[in-house]
């Protein structure tokens, strides 16, 4: 029932967690891996504003594949997490710029980056399945944030989230509420997912 989804997403918390830290365990080079698929897999329009995300703990580290969007000329930005109950705003950001500590101490760029609004978002999470859900740490910021990207008008380009993640965090279904986002690709170090269930890479 619906009213029980919750309660499912907290129980399934605590067993993605110590499936994500077995994960990260063995697959150190997790995120060159991801970076490749994700090039080879994802054709990403030149003109996109790519965000991605500073790893905290075990995340999957998506630091490679931002290094090659850069090299390839993509524009990047980070999200700075606000009050409770709002959607994420972002930061234009370059490799070696400085970051300073945000909310919960995550790194962000400085008030003085300009804000930006991206056509690409790259998702962190603690559990996925194939139809392209995620299970996240329960602040609802990524899916109140794509919500409002997705209702933009409609003579801009559709914004495409990408969740990062060990092939590991796979479950069979995470449980959903009408509030939840999809994802569109789901890239781990074993290949790319597209949420229609074929898989590339």
């Amino acid at each position: 029932m619906a009213g029980d989804i919750p309660a499912q997403k907290a129980g399934l918390r605590a067993m993605a967690k110590q499936r994500r830290a077995v994960a990260q365990a063995a697959n150190p080079d997790t995120g060159t891996r991801i970076a490749a698929n994700l090039l080879q897999a994802v054709s990403l329009p030149m003109t996109a504003i790519v965000s991605g995300y500073h790893a905290m703990g075990d995340e999957a580290d998506p630091l490679p594949a931002l290094l090659a969007l850069a090299a390839g000329g993509y524009s990047l930005c980070l999200p700075v997490t606000p009050k409770r109950g709002l959607p994420l705003s972002f930061r234009l950001w370059r490799p070696g710029d400085a970051l300073e500590p945000g909310v919960w101490g995550i790194p962000a760029p400085p008030a003085t980056a300009p804000e930006v609004e991206p056509d690409v978002l790259l998702v962190p999470l603690l559990a996925f399945d194939c139809e392209g859900y995620r299970l996240g740490y329960g602040g609802g910021y990524y899916d109140r944030t794509l919500a409002a990207l997705r209702g933009r008008g409609r003579d801009k380009t559709a914004v495409l989230a990408i969740g990062i993640a060990y092939a590991g965090q796979e479950v069979e279904s995470v449980p959903r509420e009408e509030t939840d986002q999809r994802l569109d690709w789901i890239v781990t170090e074993q290949g790319a997912i597209r949420t229609d269930g074929r898989t590339d890479g």
